[in-house]
Formats: structure tokens, sequence, C-alpha cells
């Protein structure tokens, strides 16, 4: 009995510091993976010299067919940002990027910080990029996110067409 006393103070005393923490600003809130926008490069068309051969009427060189294709290419690609959606984790907004009817990226805009989720999104992604629609399985452990995700894309996707 004598011993039982200073043990309950001790540990109480050791409980406070857990009672009283808070988490700091990088374990709060929420989680994103869209970057800063990218930098539009310029391509610079090709120097002619003078010497050059010119040739009349003759048809579109290979390189300058090559330099329009990517030019079309990126005019096709367009992103997406579905509806955030509230789940029991927190608010999951997935942002699609499509290159014609193609799904090219997925990033999530918004997601609940915590490990699941964190451990969650590359699946999903992975799974969203493979099945190339909303049509995904549910990772375990993040089921909550994995629903508010699929509702995301989903919603991503039907306002894309």
């Amino acid at each position: 009995m004598k011993r039982a006393i200073p043990v309950l103070a001790l540990s109480v005393a050791g409980l406070v510091p857990v009672w009283l923490y808070s988490p700091g600003p990088a374990h709060e809130g929420e989680i994103s993976e869209v970057a800063a926008p990218e930098t539009q490069q310029q391509t610079q068309a090709p120097k002619t010299t003078s010497a050059a051969p010119k040739t009349s009427g003759a048809a579109p060189t290979t390189q300058q067919q090559q330099q329009q294709q990517p030019t079309q290419q990126q005019a096709q690609a367009r992103t997406v940002n579905g509806p955030a959606v509230n789940t029991s984790e927190g608010t999951v907004q997935v942002q699609v990027t499509l290159q014609g009817t193609k799904i090219t990226d997925v990033k999530a805009v918004r997601a609940p910080n915590s490990e699941p989720t964190r451990m969650a999104l590359p699946i999903l992604k992975q799974e969203a990029l493979k099945a190339q629609s909303a049509d995904i399985d549910t990772v375990s452990g993040a089921t909550a996110t994995s629903q508010g995700y699929k509702q995301s894309l989903q919603a991503a996707l039907d306002g894309a067409q």
C-alpha cells in the first residue's frame, strides 16, 4: 500500500503532458498533391541559314511536322477539378488531367492528413490510371478516403465530357 500512492502520483504526472499535447501545424489539416503550376516553355523555331538550299513547292519537312504534333497534343490536354466530397475522415477532392479521352494524371487537391490517406493516395492514383475510370477498388484501411476519391473523380470525369 505504501507503493501505490507514489506509483499513482507518478503515473498521473506522466500522463499530464500527454493530455496537454497538441500536434503542430505539420500534423493538422489537409494534404494536397497539386503543386504550383508549371511554367510553359517556349519552343523556338529552328534557325535557318541563308546558305541552305531552298526548294519551292516542297512538302513540309519531318521536323516541321514533329513540331506541329506536340502543339496539337498540348491543345487537347485539359485539367478538370472534381467537387470536394465530405467524408467521415475529412474532405477529399481530386484533379484529373485528360489527353483526349485518356486519363493521364490524377492528383489529390484536398485529402485528410492521416497515415492511411497518405498511404492510399498513390494506390488510388495508380488504380485510376490503370482502369481509365473511377471504377477502382477501395483501399483497405482508408475506406472513407477511397469512397470520396472515387466520387470526386467520377464527377470530374462526368464534367469533362
